[in-house]
């Protein structure tokens, strides 16, 4: 089952040509993400904690449909890959009108840094099972520890 959260737009999400602009699609994706790892007991304060967060090398965004003012969306989200002590991965979003028609799809590719070593680091061992209970793409794949090179 693929992890999802309906939003209700707002008029700060469109330009001028009346429909969504484009970063206000990465914008809800980014929402999609924080909403699903504060479900799973990692808010802004325990990441904090924690001392880590996360960061992207990369974004990807393709559209397909606008979507206009005083359409709600749906945004779903799910795992494409994950390095195998957590220290990388990659999630794939996919945005659909009221319709459910799919307006765009977003993929980011990311890991997690220590906020004090400013380095990446390998999460602490409780995002074990907070990754496995992510759903996963039908093209998941793990992502090699030794690379260094995340996008292929």
């Amino acid at each position: 089952m693929k992890f999802q959260v309906n939003f209700n737009t707002k008029w700060s999400d469109f330009d001028p040509n009346r429909h969504m602009r484009h970063t206000a699609y990465n914008d809800y994706a980014a929402e999609v993400r924080v909403r699903f790892f504060q479900e799973h007991g990692l808010s802004i304060n325990e990441f904090a904690k924690l001392n880590i967060g996360p960061i992207l090398f990369k974004e990807e965004t393709s559209f397909y449909k606008e979507i206009h003012i005083g359409e709600n969306i749906t945004v779903r989200m799910e795992l494409e890959g994950v390095s195998q002590n957590i220290e990388r991965w990659r999630f794939a979003h996919q945005i659909f009108n009221k319709d459910g028609v799919l307006s765009a799809e977003i993929k980011v590719f990311g890991a997690w840094i220590d906020l004090m070593k400013r380095k990446l680091t390998a999460p602490p061992a409780k995002f074990m099972q907070i990754f496995e209970d992510l759903p996963k793409t039908e093209n998941f794949k793990e992502i090699p520890i030794k690379s260094k090179k995340i996008i292929k």
